[in-house]
């Protein structure tokens, strides 16, 4: 079936204007994941913040409880003891000056970066290059820190870093279609519970606006958000 044909069978019985209860809408989401692979189930949030203001900058990480169904490769700049643990740990890469070379030559193959604090001399200068990619490591986010093992375990158990775009729009794959209906809800619950606990300061009035919930190549459905809250 053509793409575009696809898609519209996709948007079939779905009425844009409503609001589905979380359980209908992971039901619809996987009966439309027809892609020939399995599809990343994305929950997508309007938060009522400026983040160019700081004190209304969303930001965080939250451990899924389910996973993401997304095989995490996870860079480790440690050296000596450290460097052993990161690899006793499953780190895919571990390297200190070395790694910091490939890194900016545009030698990427991961996604997760985990420093430990006496490397940030060396990481810090690589900013302009792991920024824009989201790979950054930040004390905030648990990837700056001594205790390399627990890093690792988070990031390969599913662990999921958000941040607030400028548009107040947070966005993350939060599992697969294959995920069992349970297994999504109970991840999309605590995804969007971890963004409710992280409510900054500045925020006013409505904080959550509207959240939808699509796969990769499938339509998009707004979800009631006390189904999700309160469910």
């Amino acid at each position: 079936m053509a793409k575009g044909k696809r898609l519209k069978k996709a948007y079939e019985e779905i009425d844009r204007n409503a609001f589905y209860d979380l359980p209908l809408a992971i039901k619809m989401v996987r009966e439309r994941a027809v892609a020939k692979f399995d599809e990343t189930v994305e929950v997508a949030m309007s938060l009522g913040v400026d983040p160019r203001h700081a004190d209304q900058m969303v930001r965080g990480v939250v451990e899924l409880p389910h996973g993401t169904g997304k095989t995490m490769r996870v860079a480790v700049f440690a050296k000596g003891d450290k460097a052993k643990e990161a690899e006793a740990a499953g780190a895919d890469i571990v390297g200190a000056e070395d790694l910091a070379e490939k890194v900016q030559a545009g030698q990427m193959d991961f996604d997760r970066c985990i420093a430990t604090p006496d490397m940030m001399g060396i990481v810090g200068r690589l900013g302009k290059v792991l920024g824009p990619r989201g790979l950054m490591p930040n004390p905030k986010l648990g990837t700056v820190t001594a205790n390399v093992t627990e890093a690792i375990r988070a990031a390969k158990a599913g662990q999921v870093q958000f941040r607030v775009e400028k548009a107040g729009i947070i966005h993350a794959g939060v599992g697969k279609a294959s995920f069992t209906e349970e297994a999504l809800a109970a991840n999309i619950r605590a995804f969007v519970d971890a963004i409710a606990k992280a409510k900054p300061s500045g925020s006013k009035g409505t904080y959550m606006k509207k959240i939808a919930l699509s796969s990769s190549m499938g339509p998009g459905l707004k979800v009631a958000i006390p189904s999700i809250t309160e469910g």
